[in-house]
């Protein structure tokens, strides 16, 4: 069944082309276009995932990644799960698994994998994979909604003229093609007409600051200095910064946060210099079984990627390495939280749980 069959996967498709939107991945076939972040920004490489397994190992070799990006490609991998199989519901936990592990720390992939399946299996039998197909094509819509309806509520807190500091990356290619999270809030921003420019940090050891957050700002005409992950400090010390913002991968319900590891220590710098320091995030990156950033699981990388770029030893052989690849900012440090329902401010956890019951995107 192509998605020519599924008018759902279908219009989905058809708004990412038409919307011009920096998608990550789309409807296309018999399977989903996903674009190799891993050749970014070089070479724009589209790669045909036909199975849930295919998507998994593409989330697992960061060649889809971002916390919306990754929520999406769940969503669509579980859908791919059912069409492989519509006649064997027993089947589809099997053909997911790898799925849903394939980052630990991202709780959105989870969610989405099991809202797809769910919508599977309390639909008819022969409606399986169209009910499936639909479930995915709004899963990746509400995205959409959400990126913008946060973008909204975070450029309120952007002044004219500032200059935005950033860590890794949450834009467009890490959420569903509008802006992800942070990408959200400076783009809208840029819309309304305000003199932003941003300092991206290049992130360590994939670099997605150099080579996607980079990237993405300089389709969309927004001015961007790339500095190593070390000189946050130094920017913020000699007057460079005026707001700090970074993505998320997990919340914990206090409020507390998960991001790629270094955000942390911009948070730390932040405090020690009076700049405003927020975290744009969405409810599927809210987890109220978190009570603390403790209750949060770090994933641990191989360390090869420490030791080696583009795979070629960048220390002698026999050195050690660690990578974890998140950090835990505690909510004591944070201004405030961007999410689709408004701009959150201390303390957070009434806020977040008000977030999660909501039914739709503001």
């Amino acid at each position: 069944m192509s998605s020519i069959e599924l008018p759902r996967l279908e219009a989905l498709s058809r708004r990412i082309q038409e919307e011009q939107l920096l998608a990550p991945l789309w409807p296309k076939g018999s399977g989903v276009a996903l674009v190799d972040q891993t050749r970014l920004p070089f070479e724009r490489k589209i790669l045909q995932i036909e199975s849930a397994a295919q998507m998994a190992d593409a989330i697992r070799q960061m060649k889809v990644r971002g916390s919306g990006a990754i929520g999406c490609a769940g969503a669509l991998g579980a859908y791919l799960a059912v069409r492989g199989a519509p006649n064997s519901p027993e089947q589809w936990d099997e053909m997911v698994q790898s799925l849903r592990e394939a980052r630990p720390t991202a709780v959105a992939l989870r969610r989405a994998v099991d809202e797809v399946l769910r919508a599977a299996r309390e639909a008819p039998r022969d409606s399986a994979v169209l009910a499936a197909a639909d479930a995915a094509a709004a899963f990746v819509e509400r995205q959409l909604t959400m990126e913008r309806a946060l973008g909204r509520h975070g450029a309120a807190a952007i002044p004219d003229g500032a200059t935005i500091l950033t860590h890794c990356h949450s834009g467009a290619l890490a959420g569903a093609g509008y802006g992800g999270r942070v990408l959200s809030v400076i783009r809208t921003a840029h819309e309304q007409g305000k003199q932003i420019q941003v300092i991206a940090q290049e992130t360590r050891p994939y670099f997605q600051g150099a080579r996607i957050t980079a990237y993405e700002l300089r389709e969309l005409g927004i001015p961007v200095t790339l500095i190593t992950d070390g000189m946050s400090g130094a920017m913020m010390e000699t007057g460079r910064v005026d707001v700090c913002i970074v993505g998320s991968d997990r919340l914990a319900i206090n409020g507390d946060l998960a991001n790629k590891t270094g955000t942390y220590l911009v948070a730390l710098a932040a405090r020690e210099h009076g700049i405003p320091f927020f975290t744009a995030t969405t409810r599927y990156n809210v987890d109220p079984t978190c009570a603390t950033g403790n209750d949060i699981p770090i994933e641990l990388r191989d360390a090869s990627e420490v030791l080696t770029i583009n795979e070629r030893p960048i220390t002698v052989e026999g050195v050690e390495a660690l990578y974890p690849a998140f950090d835990i900012t505690p909510a004591s440090l944070l201004t405030g939280i961007v999410t689709e329902g408004g701009l959150f401010e201390k303390p957070f956890e009434e806020k977040l749980r008000r977030l999660l019951d909501a039914n739709d995107p503001a």
